[in-house]
C-alpha cells in the first residue's frame, strides 16, 4: 500500500465514497456478466489506499473480494479464471450491444474497445498455479 500523504479531509471522504461505491459495483459484477468485477475492485483498492488503510486492508483481505485483485496488486499479473471470465463476459456483452446499436460509429468503436480490452488482458502475466502433492 503507497504511503499515506496529507490530503484534505473532503478528498479523503470522496476517495471513501468513490471507492465504497467501486465496492458496490464490484459486487453487482460478480452476479451480472455486463458490469465488470474486478477494474471496479481495483479502483475501490486505488481509492482506499489514498483515503483509508482500514478499508483496504479489508477490501485486499477480503475471503470473497480480495482473491480477484490480490494477485494483480502484488505485481504477479491476472489469474486466468478471471481473464476467461472478463473476455467471455466482455465480447458477448459487446455483441449484445452491437445487435442492439444500429449506428454503424458506434459499432466500430465497441468492437475497437473491446479488442484494446481482450490484448490488455492477455499480454498480462498470469499467475502460475502451484499444488500440493
Amino acid at each position: 500500500m503507497p504511503g499515506k500523504r496529507s490530503r484534505p479531509g473532503w478528498l479523503r471522504g470522496l476517495l471513501l465514497a468513490l471507492g465504497c461505491l467501486s465496492v458496490a459495483l464490484g459486487v453487482v459484477g460478480v452476479f451480472l456478466p455486463v458490469l465488470p468485477t474486478t477494474p471496479f475492485l481495483l479502483l475501490a483498492a486505488a481509492c482506499f489506499a489514498r483515503s483509508s488503510p482500514r478499508f483496504y486492508r479489508w477490501l485486499v483481505e477480503h475471503p470473497r473480494l480480495g482473491p480477484w485483485i490480490g494477485p494483480y496488486l502484488k505485481g504477479q499479473g491476472i489469474p486466468m479464471k478471471a481473464k476467461v471470465w472478463a473476455i467471455v463476459s466482455l465480447w458477448v456483452s459487446i455483441g449484445v450491444s452491437c445487435w442492439l446499436v444500429p449506428v454503424l460509429w458506434a459499432r466500430v468503436l465497441m468492437a475497437v474497445s473491446a479488442i484494446a480490452v481482450t490484448a490488455y488482458l492477455l499480454t498480462r502475466e498470469t499467475p502460475k498455479v502451484t499444488r500440493a502433492s
